[in-house]
């Protein structure tokens, strides 16, 4: 009886972590490197698999990014202070960056 109650708890609750995965530092290189991101607030992020990255709110300032650990991190010059951020990503591209006090910044991978 209780193998049933835990697969059905499993099958019930799988697809909502799906929607808000955590991702690891592999898995934010893939779903960062080359792609573009455009938030929900209409600015959009260019990931270039360089470590170059281009953030675009109608001006557009050029940053780097990299991996550290399981944090996608990030630095934008004249500072020289990376900020680093967790990544979730759910279906349809979307993904957050999640910051150490908890709020986030949502868009979706455009194609």
């Amino acid at each position: 009886m209780m193998q049933k109650w835990v697969l059905a708890l499993a099958l019930v609750a799988g697809p909502v972590w799906a929607q808000d995965a955590k991702l690891d530092g592999a898995a934010i290189t893939t779903a960062l490197s080359g792609k573009t991101i455009r938030y929900d607030d209409g600015t959009q992020q260019v990931f270039k698999a360089g470590g170059q990255t281009i953030f675009d709110n109608g001006r557009q300032s050029l940053g780097q990014w990299t991996v550290r650990g399981d944090q996608y991190c990030s630095v934008w010059p004249p500072s020289d202070v990376w900020a680093c951020y967790d990544v979730t990503a759910g279906s349809g591209g979307a993904v957050s960056f999640v910051a150490a006090d908890g709020s986030t910044s949502p868009g979706h991978i455009t194609p």
